[in-house]
């Protein structure tokens, strides 16, 4: 079994007298993570939402009749919990009571999840988000040589857990995540109206990895106004498909103030919404392939050792560009992605005068552990 990074964060967290949240896409291995961690527990107890008999379990309980379910065990699972009508008021329930069990929720799409649990449960809960596959959890089960070696395999069928381990199904896997499992929890919430949208909207996005997207510009060539574009794109980042980054701008007027880059969390999900899973050597999207990997990989990286990190993007009106500006505790870092080892890059002048003592890092396949590990 791959161990996941996040592991023993949350086994630290036990006891703490609060409810873990865990929230991800669906088949980013949740189950198998709640697997892993119902070994190390005796007395155990584990609900599947998507399973009727075992919502009812817990719909309409009183303190009391949940006292009396949940109190014998050690450990309590509730999976896809954001089937559960007023799940957020139960675990303010459950939170109130400071029973020894400890109570770990997951939810496959944060929309839900957050309209449900944190307005009710704000201070009972520990949350934390579950990714596809890391590049060092990868490594630290097979070595960090053997996935330097698989790494143009990663950028085009990315990091899920079934991709990575049945690597001879990888486009097959890709497909199905995509038809069937990607648009889920988005269909079924109650404001959208065009599903078809969603898939049009994703697929646009794809074709952009990389670049500055534009709100207006893409209500045009999709046929709806801005304010939809912007709400679908928001649902799109809640159900852990795509993720933004802001514009930096702080003290020059020809910074961009208001642009936004998006990237998916999973290269081989957004090769899939293409149908493109052709090798590197005859695409021309290897760069965009290759940043996109290491800024979520950064991403997950941040998220795994606890730092609170921003991440955006720096370009001004002239072209001037950087394409990761990550701060932290008021320090600036900036790093630029180039699959092309031998291509030089400096920090641009207007960036290096306007904010000095911003270490600046070229990112290549030959010194990117570094970038994703520390």
């Amino acid at each position: 079994m791959i161990k996941r990074l996040i592991t023993n964060s949350i086994l630290s967290d036990y006891k703490r007298g609060k409810v873990i949240v865990l929230l991800g896409a669906r088949q980013v291995g949740k189950t198998t993570l709640l697997s892993d961690l119902r070994k190390k527990t005796e007395k155990v107890f584990s609900l599947n939402c998507d399973n009727l008999d075992d919502i009812l379990v817990l719909e309409k309980k009183t303190s009391t009749e949940l006292q009396h379910i949940l109190s014998p065990y050690d450990l309590v699972f509730i999976d896809e919990a954001q089937r559960v009508k007023n799940i957020g008021l139960t675990l303010k329930i459950i939170g109130d009571l400071k029973l020894d069990t400890q109570v770990i929720v997951t939810g496959s799409s944060s929309f839900d999840m957050a309209n449900e649990i944190n307005e009710p449960a704000t201070g009972r809960l520990i949350e934390y988000n579950l990714y596809p596959f890391s590049l060092p959890e990868l490594a630290a089960h097979r070595s960090e040589r053997e996935e330097s070696r698989l790494l143009e395999t990663r950028m085009i069928y990315g990091l899920y857990p079934e991709v990575v381990t049945q690597p001879e199904d990888a486009k097959r896997t890709l497909m199905t995540l995509t038809n069937n499992y990607l648009y889920k929890d988005i269909f079924t919430y109650k404001g959208i109206k065009k599903p078809d949208l969603i898939q049009k909207l994703v697929r646009a996005l794809a074709l952009q990895l990389g670049c500055e997207v534009s709100y207006n510009e893409l209500s045009k060539l999709l046929g709806v106004d801005k304010n939809t574009i912007e709400t679908y794109i928001n649902l799109l980042e809640k159900c852990f498909i795509i993720f933004r980054l802001d514009s930096f701008s702080r003290n020059l007027r020809n910074e961009i103030k208001k642009g936004k880059k998006i990237y998916f969390y999973d290269n081989g999900i957004r090769n899939a919404v293409l149908s493109n899973f052709a090798p590197l050597e005859l695409r021309n999207d290897t760069g965009a392939l290759w940043e996109n990997l290491m800024v979520s990989e950064r991403v997950k990286h941040n998220a795994y050792s606890g730092k609170f990190a921003q991440l955006f993007f720096w370009r001004t009106h002239e072209q001037q560009e950087i394409d990761l500006v990550e701060e932290e505790d008021g320090k600036l870092k900036t790093f630029e992605f180039k699959w092309n080892s031998h291509t030089r890059n400096r920090q641009p002048k207007a960036f290096a005068n306007s904010y000095p003592d911003s270490p600046f890092h070229v990112v290549t396949p030959e010194n990117y552990w570094k970038f994703i590990t520390e």
